[in-house]
């Protein structure tokens, strides 16, 4: 007599997604550089954001010639 009457069924992991394309160039991306497909998109994202092409949207900075910015003045108060 078999027991598979009383044996649960195998519990079976959700199918991957699958991932987005490629934030840079659209080439399906690679779980190793997601969201990226390669280490090149990844390097190109990194230069945008350090040349400044990227900006996140945030109160402006007022600079003053002679000290630290208003804002900076009232963190350290």
């Amino acid at each position: 007599m078999a027991d598979n009457e009383n044996t649960p069924p195998a519990i079976q992991p959700p199918p991957a997604k699958p991932l987005k394309p490629c934030a840079i160039c659209g080439k399906p991306a690679q779980p190793r550089y997601k969201p990226f497909c390669s280490a090149r998109c990844a390097d190109i994202d990194l230069g945008r954001w350090l040349k400044g092409s990227y900006v996140i949207p945030g109160a402006p900075l007022e600079l003053d010639e002679n000290g630290p910015s208003s804002r900076e003045r009232d963190d350290d108060a």
